[in-house]
């Protein structure tokens, strides 16, 4: 890092001196770049007299890495600068294993937002909510700390205690909660029959999430005595994503042809289309009539996925109203400094739809009957309500929440209910089963193949 500072010195030097005296004032037309320039002569000069006035000396790397991880937190909230301990644990995160709390977490007004805890995991039998605000941790408070740095006080040594305190809407006084750390081996995919009808419980897009269905699919059709089930259920609700690549390979599962997702950005590596294509699995289920369920609480790979398949007529969505986080995040790694989470680009379901800060709406909208010490504090606004959130590709926003209370009793669930019951033909409705040939397709800007999914 040092190095990286001596550069970045050597080159203001350079700029500043290139440019000449710098005006209080810009000149009227002239260039952007020229205030780019002056705004670059600007940083260095902050910069030297941190280094040479401050009350004490001040750690040269920190300084660099706080001004980096500023400038991408500008841009939107989930650009951000890893730390090479930070980047470590995204690498973890991904794979599918990692100590910690099991909650994913967002960065709103300077508090950690909790948007879904993990299935079994400590947050979920401490019984932390969805729009619950993390606090203080281990008696430090979280206001003036970065996300990265939050969630690395969070996760520790396996069966050592952290101390948190949350707050909740509705709740007048602090709530002080003492959770023991875990191995958060995430078994991403869970499956069971109800009523007959299995229901394939997908938790989050990791890199077991493909894995994880091929071998659900082969158990059920197993139990079944190799026969094809009446329906299956697919359920994304309170799914916060994860790994693009893996939304692709679990739609590819359903579908055997068309696309998948669309990915457009600012350059031209960064455009892509991903198609489906035959394969084992779909031949297997492709006279099965299918529901997904979604959430406020599905989000990113969740609604690729949800969005894919209802976009090519092949599964009935059914729940409420999707988070809305249709951006792409790339991680660009940044040697022996760790890496930065950048957003490069928007992604679109198959029929060109943008869903971000929008969502995707069900074709058949059920409500949960919401407990009343809940109610109220089960709706999340999903991407439109953070701050700083980038714009969608139309005028529409989301305005109100979306629930993301799921019952834990699934006698209780109204929306697995109903999903069973209308593959059963205990009820019926015109969105089941969906008419791929009555999908409507709008024309889709196909870009350039060459492209890596982040």
């Amino acid at each position: 890092m040092a190095v990286v500072l001596k550069r970045v010195l050597i080159a203001l030097v350079a700029i500043a001196a290139s440019i000449g005296p710098v005006t209080a004032q810009a000149p009227q037309g002239q260039p952007e770049q020229d205030e780019f320039y002056r705004q670059l002569e600007l940083f260095g000069l902050v910069l030297d007299r941190i280094r040479e006035e401050y009350i004490e000396t001040p750690d040269e790397t920190e300084l660099i890495r706080a001004a980096i991880q500023g400038m991408l937190t500008s841009l939107d909230p989930h650009s951000a600068y890893l730390s090479p301990e930070s980047f470590a644990d995204v690498r973890e995160d991904t794979s599918g294993t990692f100590g910690g709390l099991g909650i994913e977490v967002v960065m709103e007004d300077g508090l950690v937002k909790v948007v879904t805890p993990y299935d079994d995991s400590p947050a979920s039998r401490a019984g932390i909510l969805a729009n619950d605000y993390v606090v203080e941790i281990d008696g430090q408070q979280v206001m003036g700390l970065t996300l990265d740095e939050a969630v690395e006080k969070m996760r520790g040594e396996i069966g050592t205690d952290v101390d948190l305190v949350i707050s909740r809407e509705g709740v007048n006084q602090l709530i002080d909660m003492t959770l023991t750390r875990d191995i958060i081996a995430l078994t991403v995919v869970r499956w069971n029959f109800e009523r007959d009808v299995p229901v394939i419980r997908l938790a989050r897009f990791s890199g077991q999430a493909y894995g994880g269905l091929d071998t659900a699919i082969r158990e059920i059709f197993e139990e079944n005595d190799g026969e094809a089930p009446a329906g299956l259920i697919l359920d994304l609700r309170n799914n916060p994503g994860g790994l693009v690549d893996q939304a692709q390979f679990v739609a590819d599962a359903f579908l055997d042809k068309g696309a998948v997702v669309l990915t457009r950005g600012r350059i031209e590596s960064q455009n892509s289309r991903y198609d489906a294509r035959p394969d084992e699995l779909d031949a297997m289920l492709a006279d099965v009539p299918m529901i997904v369920l979604i959430n406020g609480g599905s989000a990113s790979a969740a609604e690729i996925v949800a969005g894919a398949l209802q976009d090519q007529g092949r599964a009935t969505l059914v729940g409420t109203r999707s988070f809305g986080k249709g951006s792409v995040q790339s991680i660009v790694p940044l040697g022996f400094d760790g890496a930065m989470r950048l957003t490069t680009a928007r992604y679109y379901t198959p029929n060109n739809r943008s869903i971000q800060a929008l969502g995707i709406t069900p074709d058949v909208e059920v409500f949960q009957d919401v407990p009343e010490e809940f109610q109220g504090r089960d709706l999340i606004i999903g991407e439109a309500g953070l701050a700083g959130h980038i714009q969608g590709e139309t005028e529409e926003e989301a305005t109100v929440g979306s629930s993301v209370y799921v019952p834990a009793n699934r006698e209780d669930d109204n929306q697995l209910q109903y999903a069973i019951d209308l593959i059963l033909g205990e009820v019926q409705d015109p969105a089941f089963p969906p008419d791929p040939d009555a999908i409507i397709a709008q024309p889709v800007e196909q870009p350039d193949e060459a492209s890596a999914t982040p």
